[in-house]
């Protein structure tokens, strides 16, 4: 099993797991391999170093390298929790009105609608339309379990 860090255009970070490395570019040729944040399906591999397993060194390496090697410096523990505060104020907050993302922020922001907090998903066009249009919308910068990414 090859795990890759692997990058999006948008320069979002994730892992992959592959069989091989034949399967990784086979996978990366057919634009098989998404970013699990914006769905880019323009990814690469990111530098890596290789990891050893040296069961004789284990117990004098310090927490900081097994951070490294996960390619987390020590100091990312605290943003993800903060990230993954927000992202639970936006859930308990805002209306999850899914593939309607769109519609309703059109409605509200045309005042069809009163304003209320929504959350959906919405592609990348979608966005950029809304954008053109002047109303403003925020991706989120991680996917929730099971769905696409969140505006």
């Amino acid at each position: 099993m090859k795990v890759y860090n692997l990058s999006c255009e948008q320069q979002h970070r994730f892992e992959g797991w592959f069989n091989s490395e034949e399967d990784f570019l086979s996978q990366s040729e057919r634009q098989q391999i998404s970013c699990p944040v914006c769905d880019s399906v323009k990814v690469g591999k990111l530098p890596s170093a290789p990891h050893l397993n040296l069961s004789a060194s284990r117990a004098t390496v310090p927490d900081t390298a097994a951070h490294a090697r996960a390619g987390k410096p020590p100091s990312v523990a605290p943003f993800q929790q903060q990230l993954a505060e927000m992202v639970r104020q936006v859930v308990e907050n805002t209306e999850d009105v899914g593939a309607r993302f769109t519609e309703e922020a059109r409605r509200i922001h045309y005042n069809e609608v009163p304003a209320y907090g929504i959350r959906g998903t919405a592609s990348a066009e979608q966005r950029e339309e809304l954008a053109e249009e002047g109303i403003d919308v925020f991706q989120l910068p991680i996917a929730l379990p099971g769905k696409q990414s969140l505006q």
